[in-house]
């Protein structure tokens, strides 16, 4: 799979993973189900922060979860085991080379893959090639670019735009979902429907500014601060002056925005 993913593979991100997971299951996943004896392909699961949430939503479905990653399954297995998840199957496996034959699946699940590969047109091609007939894609990704919060700061928006040029660099878009629509609508799918779901933190909930704001977002920002010292795009007083004032939208008179986008598309049956 031709990806690079900006954020690493340090033990703190995959906290960080779940500690998204944890906190957008409500907003992300309370409409994704499946129905019980069909067959679903999650793509990309990582260290399987998002297969626990799609197990337990769906617990009749049979989901293979695959990554390219074996550290990163190691990881999801793990993970599935200790929340007594039994429906969920894990293999290695490159999106790009998708080792199942066409129309394997009743449904497939793609959640924060697309914005860090090179050819996510390609990859959702393959997606819909092992897809059945009547079957759906879902696909979930957010957008850097949606953030917004006060109080405003520019050192802030530079150190978020620093993850930004790391991840097109690595050829992935840390953009991507504003763009969803456009590349379902090329891999000839019907019925597509994408909505934002929006993450609006303030002061009077102390839960998503926890685990929004500090442990998801800019946790995500810091994470990178090595990397985009070492490539020479911002200095280390800039950099560390962008995360104080994000640190600062976390007070009580703060704000912060963050729009993820969902995006749904059916396979003809014909």
């Amino acid at each position: 799979m031709n990806s690079s993913y900006v954020h690493g593979y340090r033990r703190r991100e995959s906290e960080r993973l779940q500690d998204q997971a944890d906190t957008l299951l409500e907003l992300l996943h309370h409409d994704t189900h499946y129905p019980a004896g069909s067959s679903v392909l999650e793509a990309g699961c990582g260290v399987g922060a998002q297969t626990v949430a799609l197990a337990r939503g769906s617990p009749g479905a049979q989901i293979t979860s695959i990554d390219v990653s074996a550290e990163s399954l190691a990881q999801a297995r793990q993970r599935a085991e200790a929340a007594s998840i039994t429906n969920v199957t894990f293999r290695e496996a490159d999106i790009l080379a998708l080792p199942f034959v066409p129309r394997s699946f009743d449904h497939v699940f793609v959640c924060f893959v697309l914005e860090h590969l090179r050819s996510p047109e390609l990859a959702l091609e393959r997606l819909v090639d092992v897809l059945k007939p009547g079957g759906s894609l879902t696909v979930i990704e957010g957008d850097h670019g949606s953030t917004l919060f006060h109080p405003d700061s520019d050192a802030a928006r530079a150190s978020i735009d620093c993850l930004v040029q790391l991840q097109r660099r690595a050829g992935g878009d840390a953009l991507i979902g504003r763009r969803l629509y456009p590349l379902l609508a090329r891999t000839g799918l019907e019925t597509i429907c994408v909505e934002p779901h929006i993450v609006y933190v303030d002061a009077s909930r102390s839960a998503w500014v926890d685990g929004f704001t500090n442990k998801t977002f800019i946790a995500m920002v810091e994470g990178v601060r090595d990397d985009a010292l070492a490539a020479g795009l911002i200095s280390a007083d800039h950099f560390d002056a962008g995360v104080r004032d994000l640190r600062r939208t976390t007070e009580a008179d703060g704000v912060f925005c963050y729009t993820f986008f969902k995006g749904v598309a059916r396979k003809g049956r014909a």
